[in-house]
């Protein structure tokens, strides 16, 4: 289906706020994921959930190689920006996997 831009970002926006939350995993060191990477991965994961990426995630931190530890990154799709939760969810072997939570409502 080939929808107009304007359409398909209304549609990755609503889907994002269904679908709350996808998971990914990434090969670390023995620290974390480093902020370039995990933004990476974080919108490779979204673009796999909507259909396409986000225009832009910033993850100002890394993620920590430790289950529970969590960092917040910034979502932009269409000029409105979206926090982001990203959690660890298990450590093993050098791979850290992670839920993302989009909020609900854009940032202010």
């Amino acid at each position: 289906m080939n929808l107009p831009r304007p359409v398909r970002l209304g549609v990755a926006a609503a889907t994002l706020l269904v679908v709350s939350a996808c998971s990914g995993s990434v090969s670390i060191g023995d620290t974390g994921i480093d902020s370039d990477a995990l933004a990476d991965e974080v919108s490779a994961q979204l673009a796999e959930t909507v259909g396409f990426p986000p225009d832009e995630v910033d993850c100002p931190d890394g993620l920590d190689a430790e289950v529970g530890a969590e960092t917040r990154c910034t979502l932009t799709s269409d000029g409105t920006e979206y926090g982001v939760t990203v959690t660890a969810t298990a450590v093993e072997d050098g791979d850290v996997a992670f839920d993302i939570a989009v909020d609900e409502q854009p940032l202010p």
